[in-house]
């Protein structure tokens, strides 16, 4: 993270911060009489197809809770029909919610009015979608600053700010250009400096990049964790792509049939799935890509007390390998000054191996 912004680091969210959204008991149904769902505890406990046979509604969301904590990237996965974009509507209220909170810095916005909406709306979270939803016949920096000129800006203060946003997200020299001169890529960036012109709390990603070449996809991933690491913002991001979930989340909720399946760092999702369905869900990942010296250290000796290289346990397995291997003895895991445990050559080769997956 830049040096001039406080952010937790990556996978390292401090659960003791007042998160900046907190969800409780989240429900989306669609169909007659929806509302009764949640407070069913017969309807509730439905199966999805049971439900549409006995009260011909869908419940998209079912009872999701959940923490955003500030500068986090949270990523929210799942298949298709999943919920999961029900779900990032709902906490913008662009789908209103069935039942439930949705707490915004200590806001309940499910109780906010057409006017305080519009507000939260247009100060306090972006969202960028996989459509870009550009204006045709505008140019970048018109595009740009198009928020704040509904906020009621005047054009100079647009131009300036339109300007900074335009230079980081890597487009300057292109304010002038319309849409249909820039390639997709350039233009989900035009769609991104939009969304920060504001100076957003929060940004809702909606699947923003499955519509673009893969080259182009990770270039944009990549992005994403720059500006992430320049401006701070806390981001919730919506995929179908465990890939892309791994690279980008401090935390990743998965998603299955409009339920929580499981919520934890990467590493957590892939070194103690909570399920089968987890468990196949992530049975492709290179774990030495994802684990940390944490999963894999053991107890230490007293013959592995002596001076010698030491990790810390966030220390992911694949950045560890050459200093495990190149060592004469195993490598400590210590933090904040105490040993917690050490990792040697059997421990890094298991893992790289491949011979521990699915344990």
């Amino acid at each position: 993270m830049s040096t001039d912004t406080a952010v937790q680091p990556r996978g390292q969210v401090n659960d003791r911060q007042t998160p900046v959204i907190s969800v409780r008991n989240l429900w989306k149904v669609f169909g007659p009489n929806a509302e009764r769902v949640p407070s069913s505890t017969e309807l509730a406990g439905l199966s999805r197809r049971e439900l549409r046979e006995r009260a011909r509604c869908t419940a998209a969301v079912r009872e999701v809770s959940f923490d955003v904590a500030p500068g986090e990237v949270f990523v929210v996965m799942g298949l298709s029909g999943s919920g999961k974009s029900t779900l990032v509507r709902c906490l913008t209220r662009l789908i209103e919610p069935t039942a439930g909170e949705v707490v915004f810095e200590g806001e309940d916005i499910l109780r906010a009015d057409k006017k305080r909406l519009r507000e939260l709306r247009r100060r306090k979270f972006s969202m960028v979608f996989q459509h870009f939803g550009l204006l045709p016949y505008r140019t970048v920096v018109d595009n740009v600053g198009y928020g704040l000129e509904i906020r009621g800006a005047g054009r100079a203060e647009r131009i300036r700010r339109a300007t900074e946003v335009i230079e980081l997200v890597g487009l300057d020299g292109y304010e002038q250009a319309y849409p249909d001169q820039l390639s997709g890529g350039m233009q989900q960036r035009v769609g991104l400096a939009r969304a920060l012109a504001g100076d957003p709390d929060v940004l809702f990603f909606d699947e923003p990049f499955s519509a673009l070449d893969p080259l182009i996809r990770r270039d944009m991933q990549n992005e994403v964790i720059r500006l992430h690491r320049q401006v701070g913002k806390t981001m919730v991001f919506i995929t179908h792509d465990l890939s892309e979930a791994l690279k980008l989340g401090d935390r990743i909720l998965l998603m299955r049939d409009g339920n929580v399946v499981q919520a934890g760092t990467g590493d957590e999702l892939v070194g103690a799935p909570a399920d089968d369905y987890v468990r196949d869900f992530v049975q492709d990942v290179p774990r030495a890509d994802v684990l940390t010296l944490r999963w894999i250290m053991r107890p230490s000796r007293d013959a592995d007390q002596l001076d010698g290289p030491q990790l810390g346990p966030g220390v992911i397995v694949r950045d560890a390998v050459r200093t495990v291997l190149a060592a004469d003895r195993p490598v400590r895991v210590v933090e904040n000054g105490e040993l917690l445990g050490v990792v040697g050559h059997e421990e890094v080769l298991n893992i790289v191996a491949g011979t521990q997956a699915g344990a």
